[in-house]
């Protein structure tokens, strides 16, 4: 499932997931499932038709993005390998950094982190000319709508409707998610 949020420039995006990583790091071993949430630049398309013309929306580069990821092996809710990547070097994110209170309150820390767009561009190296001049009002603004969205994800992942494994034998790899 996919939940996208858009603003002028800036989106929040959010989808279940089902990841194994074939070289993991050291302790991460084993699938991991839960939900991914970015904040991402946003663009506009030309009209390819007429006035009545669907627009293109383009969900752009990432900023900023929270794994809120359980061990598939551990208890449905333990968040055990929630994270964060505060940087991205284009499309590719910089390395996990983890935090207790986003384990220990996931949505919580989460809407204070979304409630902040200056903090995270700052944090990200996005310099604010690249964001609408309106975009951290209009983003903290629908943290409510995110953070009900964010929560559905999460119920769906613990009761297993979300975030489920391939279907067949063991897989050594696998990306299940639209993020």
């Amino acid at each position: 499932m996919l939940y996208v949020f858009g603003f002028e420039r800036v989106g929040v995006v959010m989808s279940d997931l089902y990841f194994v990583d074939p070289d993991p790091l050291p302790g991460q071993e084993g699938a991991e499932r839960g939900v991914r949430l970015e904040v991402r630049l946003l663009r506009a398309g030309e009209l390819p038709g007429g006035i009545y013309a669907s627009r293109p929306v383009v969900v752009d580069r990432p900023i900023w993005r929270a794994d809120l990821l359980e061990s598939v092996s551990g208890p449905a809710g333990s968040l055990d390998r929630a994270h964060h990547h505060p940087r991205f070097d284009g499309w590719e994110p910089g390395g996990r950094v983890f935090s207790e209170q986003l384990s220990a309150a996931p949505v919580e820390w989460t809407a204070e982190r979304l409630a902040d767009l200056d903090a995270l561009l700052a944090e990200a190296g996005v310099a604010a000319d690249e964001v609408g001049a309106g975009d951290a009002a209009d983003l903290r603004h629908a943290v409510p709508d995110i953070l009900a969205a964010l929560r559905r994800l999460l119920d769906g992942v613990a009761k297993g409707e979300l975030a489920r494994p391939p279907a067949g034998e063991h897989v050594s790899s696998a990306r299940l998610s639209w993020l």
